[in-house]
Parts: structure tokens; sequence; C-alpha cells
């Protein structure tokens, strides 16, 4: 690994943040030293401290790249776009029916769903897991996107992972929508079958980008900006939030249904 390289991308993205090394210290959980040796490139960066890097700076892979045996992209080619749309919006809203919303996942729900891909191998695993936790950091902005979320009943109910695990992300999902920036809306089982029943997706908006949407499928999924397109998906959501719980209300039945995981201890 070029160690120099990475240190001084470090460097100038520390001090374009406003940073003294002591701060980025701080924000990392580590000495004011460890980050100058890393600097300097006297000391070797682990990969738990270059996601938090790049997490706190907002770097999307700079840091990841210059890592010996990994690569910034485990994501597909055909969605590698939409990271980069997701660090440009000021609103992003996403309907799931099956699962938890990538970007509230915990790593270990994450490692579930992963694991569960006939190809999967453990270092294809981690790696994805690792490409989803670096979208993540797009809430740790100055000024992070609004987030909707809507998810199906069904989502909380699905033991992915097991109890443990499904106890951690119920109680990441109540944490994360404490944020302003994040709503969270279930809808309920009740209602039957929604137009957005055939699979979820994401939109995302921002101010120097075309509107773009990300269409969930079986084999390959679609990320696009075609108008007609991220018109129709609009209309969709919009007709699955009618039937969506109030947010307090879908906090309360997470809360439950967390419980209840809870008894089975």
């Amino acid at each position: 690994m070029p160690a120099q390289v990475y240190g001084e991308i470090l460097r100038k993205a520390r001090e374009a943040a406003g940073l003294s090394q002591a701060a980025l210290g701080e924000l990392l959980s580590c000495s004011e030293s460890l980050v100058g040796l890393i600097e300097r490139g006297k000391r070797r960066p682990s990969k738990g401290f270059t996601l938090a890097a790049e997490a706190a700076l907002g770097l999307n892979g700079e840091l990841y790249g210059l890592l010996p045996n990994t690569t910034v992209m485990s994501t597909p080619t055909w969605f590698s776009e939409w990271p980069k749309v997701e660090e440009k919006a000021h609103t992003i809203r996403t309907w799931q029916p099956l699962v938890v919303p990538g970007l509230l996942q915990t790593a270990r729900y994450m490692r579930a769903v992963l694991s569960s891909a006939p190809w999967a191998t453990k270092q294809w695993v981690e790696e994805a897991v690792e490409t989803r936790l670096r979208r993540q950091s797009i809430f740790e902005r100055g000024i992070p996107p609004l987030y909707w979320a809507l998810i199906d009943e069904c989502v909380l109910l699905r033991r992915v992972g097991g109890d443990d695990v499904m106890r951690e992300q119920l109680a990441h999902l109540l944490e994360m929508t404490e944020r302003p920036n994040i709503s969270l809306q279930v809808v309920p089982l009740d209602v039957g079958v929604t137009a957005g029943v055939l699979g979820g997706f994401a939109l995302a908006q921002g101010d120097d980008i075309a509107d773009h949407v990300s269409i969930d499928a079986a084999a390959q999924a679609t990320v696009t900006a075609r108008e007609e397109t991220v018109r129709r998906v609009n209309v969709i959501y919009d007709a699955i939030h009618r039937w969506a719980h109030p947010v307090h209300v879908s906090r309360r039945l997470i809360r439950e249904v967390a419980a209840r995981y809870e008894d089975q201890r």
C-alpha cells in the first residue's frame, strides 16, 4: 500500500474539514499521535480507522481503495452510480417491503441478508458490508439528507439473522429515527396489497443532480434518471404512503415488536 499517498490524502481531507490532528483523533476515538503517524506514512491504517475517517471527512473510497486486498466497489456495475447520487442528494425516499432499508441496517443484519445470496463468499459478504456501511456516512455530513423510509410490517417480523440480530436492528431503527432528518413509517399488514407489493425502490433529489430512482429486482436492479420512470415511482411512493402509520405509531409498533424479541431470550 502506498502509505505516503494514503497519508497525504488523509492530511488534505482533514485540513479541508478544518480539523487538527487532535480533533480528528477525538472523532475517531484514537490518539493525535496515531493520526500524525498515519499521515506521515509511518503507521499502517486499519480498515476500521479507514472507514471511520472516510465517514468523518466525507470521503467515498479514496482511502479505502488504497488498503491491501480490498476494492472500493463491491457493488455491481449497474449500481455504481447510486452511491454517487446519494452523496449529492438532499432528500432520499425509499420503500422496502421485505427488509430494512440498506442505509438503516446494522452490520450484522447486512451480513445475514447478503449471506443469503447463492454466490456469497465470506470475502464478498464482508466487502459488501463495508461498502454499505460506507454509504451510511451520508448521515454524518454537516447537512445530512432528509431520509423518509416506508417499510412493510413484515420487515419487523421476519427473523433476519435470528433474535439477537433483530433486537439490535430494531434498537438501531429507534435510535436512528430520533434524528430530525430521518423518518420511518410502517405500512400495516392488514392493509393487504399495496402499490409497492412488487418490489422496493429509492428516490433521490438534489440541487445539482437530476432526480434519480433505484428500483430493486431479483437479478439486476435499475438506476435511472429517466423522467417518466421517476414520475411513475413517485406516484407509487405517494400511493403507499397513504396507508402508512404515522411516525409516532410506527415507532410504538417497532418498540412492541422489539419487546417480543426480548421476551424470547
